[in-house]
This record gives C-alpha cells, sequence and structure tokens, in this order.
C-alpha cells in the first residue's frame, strides 16, 4: 500500500513538472511549425516567453507567410508586435498584395500598421475601389437660383501615400468645393440641371487627390436639386433696407420741419411781444409831447378818431370775413 501512494506522488509530480515544461516551452507549437516547414528553434520560443510575446501570434503569422511564398524572420515579426503593431494583419495584407500583384514590402506594411490605418483594408481598397458619398452641398448659380448637389466619389487607397496622406476627409471636403465652385460659375441654374457631368468633370480635373492616401478615379453627380431663389431674396431684402433708409431720412426731414416751424413761432412770437411792448411805449410818448407841448389837444383828439375809426374798419372786416365763411359752409 505505501508503494502504491508513493507511486501516485511520483507520477503527480512528473504531471506538474511536464505541465510547468509545456507553459514554457509550446511543444505543440514548435511541433506545428515543423510540420509546416517552418524552422523555429526552441530556445527562440522560450524566449519569446521570457519577452511576454504569444508565440503563437508570430509563428501562426510565420507558417501563413511561408505557405504563401513570403520571405519574413521571426525577428522580423517578433519587432513589429512589440512595436505595438498587428502582426496577423500585416502579414495578410503582404498577401492580399502579392496576389494582386501590388509591390509592397514588410517595411512599409509595418509601418502603415503603426500608423494607425488599416493595411489589409487599404490593400483591399487597391483592388477594389470605394465610393465615397458626399454629403448634399449648396451653391448659387449667376442667376441667384440656389442649386443643391450630392456626388459620390470612386477612389482608390494609395500605397505609396497611405503614410502621412489625408484621408477621405480632405477628398469629401474638397469635392464639395469644387462642386460649389462649379455651381457658382455657371451662367444659370439651367445649364447645370441640363449638364450636370460638367460639375463632375470640372471637379476631376482639378486634381483634388494630390497630398492623400487615395487615387480619385471618378466623380459622378447623384443628385441635383433646385433651392431657393437667393437672388430674389437679396433683392427684397435690399428693397426693405432700402425703404427703412428712405422713411429714416423722410423722418428727419419731417423732425427739421417740426424745429423750423417751432423756431418760427418762438421768432414770431418774439415779435408780437416787442410789438407790445413798443405799444406800450406809445402812451409815455404822447404824455411826454403833451407835457412838453409837442402835441396839441386837437392833435390827440384827431388821432384818437383815427384809431377809433381804424378800429371800426377792422371790425366790419372781421364780421364781412365770418359771414363768407358761414355761406360758403
Amino acid at each position: 500500500m505505501p508503494d502504491f501512494v508513493f507511486l501516485l506522488i511520483i507520477i503527480a509530480l512528473v504531471f506538474v513538472v511536464f505541465s510547468f515544461i509545456l507553459s514554457i516551452i509550446p511543444l505543440g507549437l514548435w511541433i506545428s511549425a515543423l510540420a509546416a516547414g517552418v524552422n523555429v528553434r526552441i530556445i527562440t520560443l522560450i524566449g519569446m516567453r521570457l519577452r511576454r510575446v504569444p508565440p503563437a501570434k508570430i509563428v501562426n503569422p510565420l507558417i501563413k507567410a511561408n505557405k504563401a511564398g513570403l520571405d519574413l524572420s521571426v525577428d522580423k515579426l517578433e519587432g513589429h508586435y512589440l512595436a505595438g503593431g498587428n502582426v496577423d494583419r500585416v502579414v495578410d495584407a503582404l498577401i492580399a498584395a502579392q496576389r494582386a500583384n501590388i509591390p509592397l514590402g514588410f517595411e512599409r506594411a509595418a509601418a502603415i500598421d503603426l500608423a494607425g490605418r488599416d493595411v489589409l483594408t487599404a490593400v483591399q481598397m487597391s483592388v477594389n475601389p470605394k465610393v465615397i458619398e458626399t454629403p448634399i452641398v449648396a451653391a448659387v448659380a449667376k442667376d441667384g437660383i440656389e442649386v443643391k448637389a450630392k456626388a459620390k466619389v470612386t477612389v482608390r487607397a494609395n500605397i505609396d501615400r497611405l503614410v502621412g496622406g489625408a484621408g477621405e476627409e480632405t477628398i469629401i471636403a474638397r469635392v464639395g468645393e469644387g462642386t460649389v465652385t462649379s455651381i457658382g460659375s455657371a451662367e444659370s441654374h439651367k445649364a447645370v440641371l441640363e449638364n450636370p457631368d460638367s460639375i463632375s468633370k470640372n471637379v476631376l480635373n482639378k486634381g483634388l487627390d494630390a497630398g492623400t492616401a487615395f487615387e480619385i478615379l471618378s466623380i459622378d453627380i447623384a443628385d441635383v436639386d433646385v433651392g431657393k431663389n437667393i437672388g430674389a431674396m437679396l433683392q427684397t431684402d435690399q428693397a426693405e433696407a432700402d425703404k427703412r433708409i428712405a422713411q429714416a431720412k423722410a423722418e428727419e426731414r419731417r423732425a427739421m420741419a417740426v424745429a423750423q416751424e417751432q423756431e418760427m413761432r418762438a421768432k414770431v412770437q418774439e415779435m408780437r411781444a416787442k410789438v407790445v411792448e413798443a405799444e406800450a411805449e406809445v402812451p409815455k410818448a404822447m404824455a411826454q409831447a403833451l407835457r412838453e407841448g409837442n402835441l396839441g389837444v386837437l392833435d390827440y383828439q384827431n388821432l384818437q378818431n383815427i384809431i377809433a375809426d381804424t378800429k371800426m374798419r377792422d371790425s366790419i372786416g372781421k364780421s364781412d370775413d365770418l359771414g363768407k365763411e358761414k355761406g360758403d359752409k
């Protein structure tokens, strides 16, 4: 019985030791690499474990690359992984590029991947171009009519300009700018509606893909609509502004006329006050003339008669004017 227990303990120890060795040395992965014709040393796999690099993420892409006929080394793949790259995606991109006869080396593919771009998608886009749909762009033709257009841009990835090249947002912005320029240079909105392809031709000839990561293959106008009559709206606004200016000037002239009228009334009041003041001086002057003997009693009586006659004539004239007014009514 003790021998049996001792045997079980030995078997358990052997199993533990063997499991520990397998956790450090990936024998299964090493055997798979040998079966695939990839020469990977055991010490290399152990070094990956010590550098905390999953051996499967290096060996499996290496096997795939070897079967596709690519000449890649373990050091390159491990270095790209340690730099933060996606080894499997880079290898898939290299295989796709080789099948499509696209010149793409490992260093450039790794640089594209580390730059944050999907290198596999870029290779696929080089083979199968992508269609980018722009938002609706509104512009005004020379006749003042607003035209709304939406374009579809067919682009192909440019592998050589993926690192440092502008993205889709730049393409959309440039196409929108070119569309606005083309519509704005049209003589009328009817010309745009009749020949929408003129917009795409003008925009395509501007070389809008310069400095971008794409190559523009074609620009097609998907939809063209007529918008508002901007010219008429601007003329209406201008007329309304002119009307307000004229009203302001008229109000200014009216205010000036009222001010002048008030000023004239003030002058008349002032003149009447002076007349009253002068009339008040007449009796004083007459009294002074009587005292000094310059004016006789008969002269004074004649003057009073003249004044009385003048008042009588004024009253008669006023009564005649009232009678005429009543007759007119």
